[in-house]
This record gives C-alpha cells, structure tokens and sequence, in this order.
C-alpha cells in the first residue's frame, strides 16, 4: 500500500512534521526542486507561512540507464558527479560531457520559464528548507544543498516524504544538509514512485503556475 495519496497529501504530512520547529519563522525559505517536488514544497510553504521558490537542479541519468544519476548540476555552477557509477557502467567523458551540455541546457530553459525576469531569492543569513518529493540516490539534493549554501542560507534543512535509508545515513554523514527531515525510509527501498498512489508527471506549466502563486488547475 503507497503511503501518500500524492505529492499534496505528501507535502501536508511533511509540513506536518517541520511545522512545530519552522512554522511563522521570518528567516526560513521553501525551495522546491523541479518538478515533482514544487507541489509538495506549495504546501510546505503555505503551512509554514514562508516564502516559495524554486531550485534550479538536474540529475545526470547514465547514458544506459537515464534514470540512474551518474550525478547532478545546479545553477551557480554546482556540479558532482558519481566517479564509482561512471566506471561501473563505461561512461566516457565524451559521454558525460554531451549529457551535462544537454541538462545544463535544459536547466538553463526552466530557469527562465519558471522565474521569468528575476533570479533566485537571496538565502543570506536564511533557514533553507530543501523540499523534494522524494530521495533515492541523493545526487540533486546534495547539489541543492551546495547551491543554497553558495546562495548564503545559514542552515540547510532537507525535507522528504520518502527516501531511501542508505542515501540518509550517507547525506548525514557527509553534512550536506544540516538537518534532514524524512517521513518513511522503508526496507528494499526502489524507487521514489511506488510509495505514491498517484505519481503522475508535474509539467513546466504547473511549476510555473504555483511560483507565480496561481492554481495550477487540474493534474
């Protein structure tokens, strides 16, 4: 049985869980990462009271296997790459180059669809709250981390519906973020989408529509 309905019964739970400790605080920020996270950080943030917006991050899938990350970029230069995956599957560098040119170009378009005329938000001396609809392999959100760090938050929170144990304990240790908030970590962890009953696609339109603060109507 999915343990969320979907990612607005998700982002409920989660704010839930975070409200006690950042609820009507002046210093925190909501950043969603693009796409699936968005819904869940809208209500994040409106239970909060606290600013929404969007960080700019993208996986780098192996060219085999696109939905395994070999890494991730963000905006402000961010990079990381996973050398252990890249030899594991073969990746050259030829390889890794075309994917990163092709994501950064893809980062680059939503950036300005989904802050048309404006830049990010200034982090300076902010409690960055990192929300994503879930967590498998960590890659964008330990890039998320580093971007709202370059970007001047003062204290990193991730906060996921689900996610998988080994990428917590990993992520903590390597204190990327300085607090994570997860609901579920469950055993045999696969993959974010089965622990949803409804995982359909987020589109640009609907991410565009919730940062300009209007309904995103249906889907």
């Amino acid at each position: 049985m999915p343990e969320f309905l979907d990612r607005y019964d998700a982002g409920a739970r989660l704010a839930e869980r975070l409200a006690p400790r950042w609820g009507g605080r002046a210093d925190v920020v909501v950043l969603g990462l693009p796409r699936g996270g968005v819904p869940v950080a809208e209500v994040v943030a409106r239970e909060l009271g606290a600013p929404l917006d969007v960080i700019m991050v993208r996986k780098l899938g192996v060219p085999s296997y696109p939905e395994l990350a070999m890494g991730a970029i963000g905006e402000q230069g961010i990079r990381l790459t996973d050398h252990g995956t890249i030899r594991h599957f073969g990746v050259t560098q030829e390889q890794l180059d075309l994917v990163e040119r092709r994501e950064q170009e893809t980062l680059d378009r939503r950036a300005q669809i989904f802050r048309p005329g404006r830049g990010p938000l200034d982090l300076t001396g902010k409690t960055a709250v990192i929300v994503d609809d879930g967590m498998a392999t960590g890659a964008t959100a330990r890039v998320a981390c580093r971007v709202a760090r370059t970007l001047g938050a003062a204290h990193v929170v991730l906060a996921v519906p689900v996610a998988s144990r080994n990428t917590v304990d990993s992520m903590l240790m390597s204190r990327e973020a300085d607090e994570i908030e997860v609901l579920s970590t469950p055993r045999g962890f696969r993959a974010v989408g089965i622990h949803y009953r409804d995982f359909a696609a987020v589109d640009d339109e609907t991410v565009a529509a919730i940062l300009a603060g209007r309904d995103p109507g249906p889907g």
